[in-house]
């Protein structure tokens, strides 16, 4: 599953997926200390439009289902789990929006095509996951991409201003060191569900699709991993269901940098967000194939 506490957007398939493991759907900014997020215009949501029940003639589906970031112009960074193992001909779009939700639901008001709806929401590119997905627990590959044409790259920048985000060097925050990284502030951004409320029914996690911010807590770092902290008592936030390929970000040397994704975390989003290195060989290996690294 996801992480729980900054991000606010689960989707009825992160919904269903309420286990804890690597390569589970990561969760949303949870609702306690946090907040709206409109300033980072580099972080999107991955919208899917897809054959839910199989038949031709019904209509598919549309609904944002995780998150991500802009790393260069024309390539947005997720998670593998958000776009391996879909229904045959699932297209992928990115919408920069603030509030994703409203725009799904605005746009299915005006009605149309799957394809009209979905393209009034985001910008459809194409999505290309790790080959060594689903991997093993010390290395999970669990990151993707989903890269933009030329024209669909200048479709992103009419619709949306943004600057890409900065990734870090190779191996930085190794050389960094534990005590280092502990030191520093870290954001998470997302647009996932909030952490479980007790229920008739059992746990659920509300809200979802808008795009929030949560200070977290470093914890521990291993060769592919980073764990951060989300404790609500220690005034920090978190991630959620529908906050899987979202970034966190650590500020080094006066500047952001986006030091890894949310993959998973509890099931009640409320203590660890467990996100994947973009500083390790693994990931660098992957996304050099796609953007010029530091």
């Amino acid at each position: 599953m996801g992480r729980p506490v900054v991000l606010a957007a689960l989707t009825a398939a992160a919904a269903a997926a309420v286990t804890v493991g690597i390569a589970g759907p990561a969760s949303a900014i949870n609702s306690y200390n946090a907040e709206p997020a409109p300033e980072r215009t580099e972080v999107g949501a991955l919208v899917v439009q897809y054959d839910r029940d199989g038949d031709p003639g019904t209509p598919d589906v549309v609904r944002w289902t995780c998150s991500g970031t802009m790393i260069s112009a024309d390539v947005f960074l997720t998670a593998a789990h958000c776009t391996v193992g879909r229904p045959a001909g699932t297209r992928f779009y990115v919408s920069l929006a603030q509030d994703v939700q409203g725009a799904i639901d605005a746009s299915n008001a005006l009605g149309g095509t799957p394809e009209q709806i979905a393209a009034r929401v985001g910008v459809e590119g194409t999505a290309h996951s790790d080959p060594a997905y689903p991997g093993t627990q010390s290395d999970s590959h669990d990151i993707a991409v989903i890269t933009f044409d030329r024209r669909q790259s200048a479709e992103l920048a009419r619709r949306w201003s943004f600057t890409p985000a900065t990734l870090p060097a190779r191996g930085q925050l190794s050389a960094l060191g534990s005590r280092a990284l502990d030191d520093r502030p870290w954001l998470v951004v997302g647009y996932g569900t909030r952490e479980a409320v007790n229920g008739p029914g059992g746990h659920t996690h509300p809200g979802g699709g808008v795009r929030m911010k949560a200070t977290l807590d470093f914890n521990a770092i291993n060769p592919t991993w980073v764990r951060l902290a989300m404790n609500e008592s220690r005034e920090l936030g978190g991630a959620c269901y529908g906050d899987s390929g979202g970034p966190n970000f650590v500020e080094l040397d006066g500047r952001l940098v986006l030091a890894g994704t949310t993959i998973t975390g509890d099931v009640p989003c409320k203590a660890t967000n467990v996100t994947y290195r973009t500083d390790s060989d693994s990931a660098r290996a992957f996304l050099g194939r796609f953007v010029t690294l530091p």
